[in-house]
C-alpha cells in the first residue's frame, strides 16, 4: 500500500544500511535482530523501513517544536 516510489526509496535506504552494517545504528541493529530471528527478507526490510520512518518523523517533530519555542 502507499506510494510505490516511496516504498522503493525506503527499500534502497534499507539495502544500503544492510550493506554498510553500522553496528551503532538503531535501525540496523533492529533489522539484524529480525534477520537473526529468521524473518523473511520483506518482513525485516519493511520492519526496518517502518522503524526508520518513526525515528525520522520523531526527529523532525522535535526539530519543529524547537523552532516554535525560539519565537
Amino acid at each position: 500500500h502507499g506510494s510505490p516510489e516511496l516504498r522503493k526509496t525506503l527499500f534502497l535506504v534499507m539495502d544500503v544500511l544492510i550493506k554498510k552494517a553500522p553496528p551503532d545504528d538503531p535501525v540496523f541493529c533492529f533489522m539484524n535482530r529480525k534477520r537473526d530471528e529468521g524473518k523473511p527478507y520483506f518482513v525485516y526490510m519493511t520492519a526496518g523501513a517502518n522503524k526508520f520512518l518513526r525515528i525520522y518523523y520523531g526527529k523532525v517533530k522535535e526539530y519543529l517544536a524547537s523552532l516554535n519555542t525560539t519565537e
